[in-house]
């Protein structure tokens, strides 16, 4: 049988020449690593993205480790935890692990994808690249919350209850598929079950698969530099771009210095403070699920706590403000925009549908809306941005002020989350969460006015 080779690359061992006639291994190595060209001037932020790849590895072992003592039985689930935290050799240490990778994860996955706002990684051509991390950002959530109920605590028992009630709101088929998530009519044995399978099984698969297609995707457009300009503009005499470098080794080692710095962030956590003062494991996890004993709060854990926030922020207060702003909102656009009398009609007709659909509804149905549509928007950042220029480098100062007021609005609906809701504490999250969605909806308007600073011909370096 007659052997067609598809590429160049020969190899320079015998070893290696045999394999590559059967399998492209040295043409992947030298397309994903040895000549897959990075700008030069890759920075701190860059560290997130090997770093997310190296936490999803440790949460597979981690999790496989757990899984070979862990009973997925309502009567068991609870004392096999405790079982693997005091009579397994180690099993504290593979806990902590696992439990503190978990958040760590949503740490460096948020850091991750603000570097892809501020340096532009979700502009053309890295719409896809995007899009696909997004994906993955809403799976890793689902893996999350399926494992959160595994250790059968009270906490997570609750938890879940609110959560997964928030399904019922759903018109039609609501109640039937909030049945079905839980497999039973309340948390049971049924819920603990279908959430191993889907935790140990399925969503790993997914995210394992689609953190593969992210970076086929990454690799095929190339990445992004702080600068947010092409590398591929300016090439040498033999087609290489003059300011990049191989991934392999230069990228390589660079993470490999952000690794040596999270292992030790990660594992003083581990080892000194692995609830990090119940952040990372609430103290009422430590007892037993019981139906019949409420938590003083019910609050999901820290990386579901603004969105979480988002949805409490939901109340008939904030349904008027929306209702009248929808009518202001119309009549501006009516009055102030430059279009046809049919299309300012239509505004006024909209604003009004709005107003009376807001002043109808339910605030739990508004706050599952707001929470999920939190998530959504992220969805349509690559068609939102309007700004000439992708870096926040050279980006204008609306820009800057929109995504620092978003940052603030954030951290402080992710710190409301936490706490117990107060009328005071209500009304500062209705204030961030109209700063979160004005972020999204302004964002077309306020990236496509100010003064950008020109772009320079090449990516920003120094030598160190």
């Amino acid at each position: 049988m007659a052997i067609h080779r598809h590429d160049n690359h020969k190899s320079a061992n015998g070893f290696m020449q045999w394999v590559d006639d059967r399998f492209p291994a040295t043409k992947v190595w030298n397309e994903h690593l040895a000549e897959y060209w990075a700008a030069k001037n890759f920075n701190f932020w860059y560290y997130f993205g090997s770093l997310a790849i190296l936490v999803l590895v440790i949460q597979l072992m981690t999790g496989i480790f757990l899984t070979m003592h862990y009973k997925p039985d309502a009567q068991l689930a609870f004392a096999s935890v405790e079982y693997i935290m005091r009579d397994v050799p180690f099993g504290w240490l593979v806990r902590y692990l696992h439990s503190t990778g978990a958040s760590m994860f949503f740490v460096v996955v948020y850091l991750h994808m603000f570097r892809g706002v501020i340096y532009g990684s979700h502009r053309q051509p890295r719409e896809l690249v995007w899009l696909i991390g997004c994906v993955i950002f809403v799976a890793l959530m689902a893996e999350a919350f399926m494992g959160y109920l595994l250790p059968w605590g009270n906490m997570s028992y609750w938890g879940a209850q609110v959560i997964i009630s928030l399904f019922d709101v759903i018109p039609y088929f609501g109640p039937a598929l909030t049945e079905w998530i839980r497999g039973d009519f309340v948390i049971s044995d049924a819920t603990l079950n279908r959430f191993f399978a889907f935790h140990v099984i399925l969503m790993p698969l997914i995210l394992v698969a689609l953190v593969f297609l992210h970076l086929v995707a990454l690799h095929h457009v190339g990445s992004n530099n702080p600068d947010g300009i092409d590398i591929f503009e300016n090439l040498d005499e033999d087609g290489k771009p003059v300011d990049g470098v191989p991934f392999f080794p230069h990228i390589v080692i660079k993470d490999l210095v952000g690794v040596c710095g999270f292992f030790i962030i990660y594992l003083g956590i581990v080892f000194f403070w692995p609830n990090l003062g119940g952040i990372f494991l609430e103290k009422d996890n430590f007892a037993p699920a019981n139906s019949l004993q409420t938590p003083p709060d019910i609050v999901p854990l820290w990386y579901f706590t603004p969105f979480y926030s988002i949805l409490r922020a939901s109340t008939e207060t904030l349904l008027v403000f929306f209702a009248y702003s929808s009518v202001v909102i119309a009549v501006a656009a009516a009055a102030f925009t430059k279009v046809s009398f049919k299309l300012r009609f239509a505004f006024l007709v909209i604003g009004a549908i709005a107003c009376v659909v807001f002043l109808t509804s339910s605030g739990k149905a508004w706050g599952v809306i707001l929470m999920g549509s939190a998530i959504v928007c992220f969805f349509l950042l690559p068609w939102l941005d309007r700004s000439p220029v992708l870096s926040i480098r050279y980006r204008s100062w609306p820009f800057k002020v929109a995504l620092a007021l978003f940052l603030v609005a954030f951290f402080i609906l992710g710190y409301l989350g936490m706490n117990a809701p107060t009328p005071g504490k209500t009304l500062l999250a209705q204030v961030c969460t109209c700063i979160y969605f004005a972020f999204f909806i302004l964002m077309p308007w306020f990236t496509s006015i100010g003064k950008t600073k020109p772009l320079p011909d090449r990516v920003t370096y120094e030598a160190h």
